[in-house]
């Protein structure tokens, strides 16, 4: 009996298509299955998998049509560069014994395989300061409660997906906080349990780094005003307010003296931050040359989704796709 079905949208089967199938099938269990949604089939074929063509949709929509076609009641959603620790299903089932808890999320761990510029990405996840909520990159604290939480790692039962019905298919990202709003407009609890482990791949390269904090800056802020109620947070507000005070303040400051001296105050406050940043990042990152390197990675991080946050409050309508 399928108890349990991995749900994962992709434009096209891909390498970290090939290499996550094998990682999931390592677990020692025959109650799940594996659903694959492409654009096109490749004609491909794995155990335990089904590969549904989709033509042309986006992520939420492709994740939606597990109400379809999913045979377990647990829906489990991971992206293609992710694949669950092995104890995953265990944990999962455990947690999902208390009937009060209708969704579960755990941290997506940087792989230890994973290049050098990848683990630098990901570690600028690791501290509050620098932008992150690093309970969702490393697996500290304990259990709690929360109101958001990423489709990396998101497991929800199937008759509460079909009663939101699914996810909001116009946003990406973003749909999993149109998700979990979804949810807690129920009553209903969405359960962090940080040994539910799935290991996920950064990006390779400061480019892509950026582009996808620009897209997740992009959706918070249009969210901010569409969806105050979990999205409307100092934590996401702070770095819009630091790109107005960079860009804004420079060139008063080269014209008046108070400006100038509080512009300096406001970078040596910053610089301050992006010293205890380092030390946080430093405490789950022994490499110290990753640490050193995401200095600037974090700064470029702020500029850009400070930035997008700005477009997306100014944005009417958003049109997601995958990249």
């Amino acid at each position: 009996m399928i108890k349990y079905s991995f749900i994962i949208p992709v434009k096209e089967v891909n390498d970290y298509i090939r290499e996550s199938i094998p990682k999931i099938l390592e677990i020692a269990r025959n109650d799940f299955e594996i659903l694959i949604y492409p654009d096109s089939a490749s004609g491909e074929s794995f155990d335990k998998t089904k590969v549904i063509e989709t033509g042309k949709m986006g992520p939420a929509g492709k994740r939606s049509l597990a109400m379809r076609d999913a045979q377990g009641e647990i829906l489990i959603f991971i992206d293609d560069d992710a694949y669950p620790k092995s104890d995953f299903l265990d944990i999962l089932e455990k947690d999902f014994d208390n009937t009060d808890v209708v969704a579960i999320g755990g941290p997506a761990i940087t792989p230890e395989d994973d290049g050098f510029w990848q683990k630098v990405s990901g570690a600028v996840y690791l501290s509050a300061l620098s932008g992150g909520v690093p309970e969702r990159y490393v697996s500290i604290g304990e259990k709690r409660f929360v109101d958001d939480w990423p489709s990396v790692n998101l497991s929800i039962r199937k008759d509460i997906f079909r009663e939101i019905g699914g996810f909001d298919s116009e946003f990406w990202p973003g749909e999993d906080t149109k998700l979990c709003l979804d949810i807690i407009k129920l009553k209903k609890k969405i359960l962090c349990n940080p040994k539910l482990i799935v290991f996920h791949h950064r990006r390779k390269g400061l480019l892509r780094h950026l582009k996808q904090v620009a897209g997740y800056g992009l959706h918070r802020g249009f969210f901010i005003k569409k969806y105050p109620e979990t999205s409307l947070k100092i934590k996401y507000l702070i770095p819009a307010f630091f790109f107005l005070f960079v860009v804004g303040g420079a060139i008063p400051s080269i014209f008046y003296q108070e400006i100038l001296w509080l512009y300096l105050l406001g970078w040596i406050i910053y610089s301050l931050a992006l010293v205890k940043a380092l030390l946080d990042i430093s405490r789950y990152e022994k490499n110290k040359l990753i640490v050193l390197n995401t200095t600037y990675y974090i700064f470029l991080t702020h500029i850009v989704y400070g930035f997008r946050i700005w477009q997306g409050l100014l944005t009417k309508k958003l049109i997601s796709k995958l990249r």
